[in-house]
């Protein structure tokens, strides 16, 4: 079995000490990762602030032109690092998989590197002029997840090195080969130091939140971590972009034809088996359209193929590990117990995978943990209600706002029902369609900061007013 390395200044580091990455579909082990320590950390951030002043000291075009590169390199690699995604991760090579989070890695690499931060005069009068510079924040620590892991790092690495700072990357224990692969590619496009990583698991991650010399922290993960990350950053005042999930709600209001939208709000609530940060996790419905919404739903999980990605017409994979499928399975236990009904799913499927099917569930509401907690997973509660202004209550009763949305004919009616729901983004008859050139960002324990677009590239600089008085005409 191989064991793959991680990156420090261009070149590929290996450890006696490796740990095993397996897929959740079988439950094999697909290779091993060197195992890195804090000595490897200090190393990586001190190469990653040796690179930066050189890095920002590129044009802006010779950086665009260098971002171009590294797209054309995942490009290129699209099929063998979509393999590892499938292998590491679960989601299929196919549909709403593999290959897409791969095209969605090259889309976030060309965006970035097509967009500007030019100079803004942001006062002038006879007397001053004031113009607003973007400069690099220097080292960024970047953190990313298990559930999109090259996507995220994507996400992460991108506008931090487009806009001049330099990074060091830990990806997820349990997604780590992929993402070392992706940044080994990388790198041969990249100047030594540019772009680093370490492995390993929490202790690692601690000690790149807490170097001195870490200028920011990016960080895709839960709510408790996301805590424990503000604590540290206070010894190195390290500025934050935090996205820690959410709970999100659809409403779909009354009389709506769902039919013709219902394979949106199915992929809406279940791409990736679930497993993102932005899917809908609870759906309002009213009563009078419950059982038709209940119908097509049902349909339409009965005929998605669930099994390992690695197979021909397979779009639904399994969950990624044993933590969050037996989170998963506790949920739904409970809400049984509680007198939950059951439409679909709602036992694990057995075998040597964390294979759990789409699961629909009624006769829940606010106050069952089943709606109140982020499964992060293939179910979804359905409440009804009899008023519109309930549904919007009970969709703002939550501590996370990242996103949410509105399903209706009336799209003047959507959108105002959209203007009083408390998320960061409200989606109308659509969920979770994020864009590289729309911000994107939560409120609440959601998290704080926004990534993508033009506001994405501001969040990874820091701002330097050039303020000059002109001289007295005479």
């Amino acid at each position: 079995m191989k064991t793959y390395a991680f990156t420090i200044n261009g070149k590929s580091i290996s450890t006696e000490k490796t740990f095993d990455v397996k897929n959740p579909a079988t439950g094999d082990s697909i290779g091993s990762a060197s195992m890195s320590n804090k000595n490897h950390v200090s190393q990586a951030v001190a190469a990653a602030k040796a690179a930066q002043p050189s890095w920002a000291a590129k044009s802006d075009e010779e950086r665009k032109s260098t971002m171009n590169k590294v797209a054309d390199i995942l490009a290129e690699n699209t099929a063998y690092l979509a393999k590892w995604i499938t292998e590491e991760q679960g989601k299929p090579m196919a549909g709403p998989g593999s290959m897409f989070e791969m095209q969605a890695c090259v889309g976030w690499t060309q965006v970035p590197a097509s967009l500007d931060l030019p100079v803004e005069v942001i006062f002038e009068d006879d007397t001053r002029k004031d113009e607003l510079h973007r400069k690099p924040i220097g080292v960024i620590g970047a953190i990313a997840p298990w559930n999109w892991p090259l996507m995220i790092a994507i996400w992460q690495i991108i506008p931090a090195i487009r806009t001049g700072n330099t990074v060091v990357l830990k990806p997820s224990e349990y997604t780590t080969i992929g993402t070392l692969e992706m940044v080994r590619l990388i790198n041969t496009v990249l100047p030594p130091g540019v772009l680093n990583t370490v492995s390993g698991g929490g202790d690692i991650g601690a000690s790149l939140v807490e170097h001195k010399d870490v200028d920011k922290i990016m960080f895709t993960g839960s709510v408790s971590t996301a805590r424990k990350i503000i604590e540290s950053s206070k010894d190195n005042m390290a500025r934050l972009t935090l996205e820690c999930g959410g709970n999100d709600a659809a409403i779909i209001l009354p009389g709506t034809d769902i039919k013709s939208k219902a394979e949106d709000l199915f992929w809406g609530a279940f791409i990736n088996m679930g497993q993102t940060c932005a899917c809908a996790k609870r759906l309002y419905v009213h009563e009078n359209d419950h059982d038709a919404v209940v119908d097509v739903l049902s349909e339409l999980a009965s005929q998605m193929p669930m099994g390992n990605g690695m197979e021909d017409g397979i779009v639904l994979g399994p969950i990624q590990n044993k933590m969050q499928f037996d989170k998963i399975n506790d949920l739904v236990e409970d809400a049984k117990s509680k007198g939950a009904k059951v439409f679909c799913g709602g036992s694990p499927l057995g075998g040597s995978g964390y294979f759990y099917p789409i699961t629909l569930l009624g006769n829940v509401d606010n106050g069952h943990r089943i709606v109140d907690e982020e499964q992060f997973g293939p179910v979804l509660p359905i409440i009804k209600y009899k008023l519109v202004e309930e549904a919007i209550q009970k969709a703002n009763d939550t501590k996370t706002g990242l996103g949410g949305s509105v399903w209706g004919d009336d799209l003047d009616q959507a959108a105002e029902v959209a203007s009083k729901i408390q998320a960061g983004t409200v989606w109308i008859n659509q969920h979770g369609a994020i864009h590289p050139m729309v911000p994107f960002g939560g409120i609440k324990e959601s998290g704080y900061g926004v990534e993508f677009g033009i506001e994405g590239l501001k969040a990874v600089t820091r701002p330097q007013v050039i303020s000059i008085k002109k001289p007295v005409l005479v």
